[in-house]
């Protein structure tokens, strides 16, 4: 296979994509594009909720399967990434394990509390001018720049 993407879309692409794509969903839907909003979707499927909103157990299959098509098939090589490489060049598989896991259980915990994810607050809400959204964007972005800042000065810069 070849190489069919580059290893980034520039901002200035995605950018206008995705506010092309949230100014779409609520002119068609009326609705906003969030990660976790599909996810609850689909768990209430699975469980065999009434009332799921179909399109976004759409959205959360393409979401996992556009990730798996661009990671697996049009990407070339045998190398299969994980997306956590910069943290094991600095820590070992048995410390990286156990901090991916809490991260991800405090995401999604703050996702629960905050009524929904950081793409949809940050994107979707601030753009809705959602006073709660720009209180929860401020706060997201105020504790990625502290929690980086600390593992740089941690890591000695190199994370």
């Amino acid at each position: 296979m070849f190489d069919l993407l580059p290893d980034r879309l520039p901002w200035f692409i995605g950018g206008p994509i995705l506010g092309l794509l949230i100014v779409g969903m609520f002119v068609i839907a009326n609705q906003p594009l969030g990660a976790s909003g599909a996810y609850v979707q689909t768990s209430r499927l699975v469980r065999g909720w009434p009332d799921v909103a179909r399109w976004r157990v759409w959205y959360f299959a393409g979401m996992f399967l556009g990730g798996l098509l661009v990671t697996q098939v049009l990407r070339s090589g045998d190398d299969v990434r994980s997306g956590y490489d910069a943290m094991r060049a600095v820590f070992p598989l048995w410390a990286v394990v156990p901090m991916v896991f809490a991260g991800a259980t405090i995401l999604g915990y703050g996702a629960a509390t905050a009524g929904g994810c950081t793409s949809g607050h940050g994107m979707c809400g601030t753009a809705q001018r959602s006073p709660a959204s720009v209180a929860v964007t401020a706060t997201f972005m105020a504790t990625a720049i502290a929690v980086t800042f600390v593992l740089r000065v941690l890591t000695g810069g190199a994370l």
